[in-house]
């Protein structure tokens, strides 16, 4: 082996190299302004950190903005944003690295500003924020008026004054930061808080919106750049006017607005008209419309007695109506005499009819009428009656020869066995099996007997006669053997 070198520097560790590297750039570089651009940014980390890298022709460095210094931010990083980042510089033990935390972020000049405000206004065009056909009409005459802008300074005042001079309205003012870190938050709020005011509540719904802000730099105007604040004027149901700068400044909100104002003072112009104007228009056309009226009255008086003049007199246009008239009162009265006098005639002959001898007369050949209609009436209904009585009885007698009844009274017995039913046939009845019997006028028990067995002869007291009578009484005692029914034949047909 070779000879080992000797040598008296201390031995350390990996850790403490770094820490004492860590230290001596940070105690070098503890604060530096870095200028280059945005790169590998993809938005804040769950943590609510943000990491990326800022580069430029030959080098590249690794940022981290922390969670707290994140939110301060004027200007929040953006992919190829060129920008000057302000903060302290360390290292990163666990990859040999170094890097800056960033503290203060911003734009490199105007011109990154301005690049950066071009990419986000052609964005929010592509999603059709800036369309026209968004666009409301503003009202005429608006009720109440919202404003949004900071309560302290000249800008209300100026918008209150001119309101006042032209027509004055109710406003509301909704105080806000109109620069700063908060500024843009503030501003959509007090958009999105104007519209959800219920219509009709305790609080007046404003039917225009005033956005407004004085001049400034591009920097100052900015918060009104933000997206956060162009999409709350794009969603705004409100009709809504941005009064944002001087009138050669532009911001974004201006894009989507309902209706720009080059000045805060010109947006009070734009939301009333003069109350002044409108009395001397109202006045003035009320006067055209007086002279309008008295011209055409005038006119229609000239006509009126134009066609007057070509209207015939009244005695003319009466004389022969009146004539008419006369003749016929003259015709009236002979008219009514003779009237009358055929009238009397007609009643006369009609009253020389009407004697109490011809009316007798007339009442004794109706008597007699009615009597003999009566008596036709008696030998119909009796003969009616006996030929239905006639042909009741056939039918009667017709139903007692068809039914079992008739066939007991003729000498027959039905056979039944013990539970009721009938037998019909021998071999269904066994040796000393109980029946019953049933004759015309009852039933008697029986046990059937074996081959030559005899019964005794039956006493003459038992045998009756069999007699026909009217239509039985109905018999409840005994139980009915079923048999078949007669068709019912119509009576009276």
């Amino acid at each position: 082996m070779p000879d080992a070198v000797l040598t008296n520097a201390p031995e350390i560790t990996v850790s403490e190299l770094s820490q004492e590297l860590r230290r001596t750039v940070e105690d070098r570089f503890g604060y530096v302004r870095v200028r280059g651009e945005i790169s590998g940014f993809r938005g804040r980390h769950t943590s609510g950190h943000a990491y990326f890298c800022l580069k430029d022709e030959g080098a590249r460095i690794d940022a981290v903005v922390w969670r707290n210094s994140f939110a301060k931010l004027k200007f929040k990083p953006e992919e190829g944003m060129e920008v000057i980042a302000t903060g302290r510089l360390t290292t990163y033990p666990g990859k040999s690295a170094y890097q800056i935390v960033i503290d203060v972020l911003e734009p490199a000049g105007v011109g990154a500003l301005l690049a950066q405000l071009e990419e986000r206004r052609k964005r929010l065009a592509a999603e059709g924020l800036f369309d026209e056909a968004r666009k409301r009409p503003l009202p005429f005459l608006p009720e109440v008026i919202g404003v949004v802008t900071s309560p302290t300074g000249a800008v209300i005042r100026d918008i209150l004054h001119r309101l006042d001079e032209r027509f004055p309205r109710r406003v509301l003012v909704w105080p806000v930061r109109v620069q700063g870190e908060t500024a843009a938050a503030e501003v959509a709020a007090a958009i999105r808080g104007f519209n959800a005011i219920t219509p009709g509540g305790p609080i007046p719904r404003p039917d225009v919106l005033i956005v407004a802000r004085g001049g400034g730099s591009l920097e100052d105007l900015w918060s009104f750049n933000e997206e956060i604040v162009v999409r709350a004027a794009a969603e705004s149901a409100i009709p809504l006017i941005s009064a944002v700068g001087h009138e050669t400044d532009t911001t974004l909100i201006d894009f989507a607005s309902d209706r720009r104002a080059p000045t805060p003072t010109a947006a009070a112009e734009i939301a009333v008209p003069v109350r002044a104007d409108l009395m001397a228009a109202t006045a003035e056309r009320g006067g055209r419309l007086r002279a309008a009226i008295s011209r055409g009255v005038e006119v229609r008086r000239t006509e009126l007695r134009s066609a007057a003049r070509a209207l015939p007199r009244l005695e003319a246009l009466v004389q022969l109506p009146r004539q008419r008239l006369d003749h016929a009162a003259a015709r009236l009265a002979p008219a009514l005499g003779a009237g009358a006098a055929r009238r009397r005639a007609a009643l006369a002959g009609i009253s020389a009819r009407l004697s109490p001898l011809a009316l007798r007369n007339r009442i004794a050949l109706s008597a007699e009428r009615l009597e003999a209609l009566h008596a036709r009436l008696d030998r119909a209904e009796r003969g009616f009656t006996e030929r239905r009585r006639a042909k009741l009885e056939a039918v009667w007698t017709l139903i007692r020869s068809l039914s079992h009844e008739g066939v007991l009274e003729r000498g027959y017995a039905l056979v039944l066995d013990g539970g009721g039913h009938v037998l019909r046939r021998a071999d269904e009845v066994g040796e000393g099996q109980a029946l019953k019997l049933l004759f015309a006028d009852g039933e008697r028990a029986a046990v059937a007997g074996g081959e030559g067995a005899s019964a005794p002869p039956p006493s003459e007291s038992k045998l009756r006669k069999p007699q026909v009578a009217g239509p039985p009484a109905p018999k409840t005692s005994s139980p009915k053997p079923s048999a078949l029914k007669a068709p019912q034949p119509d009576l009276f047909g």
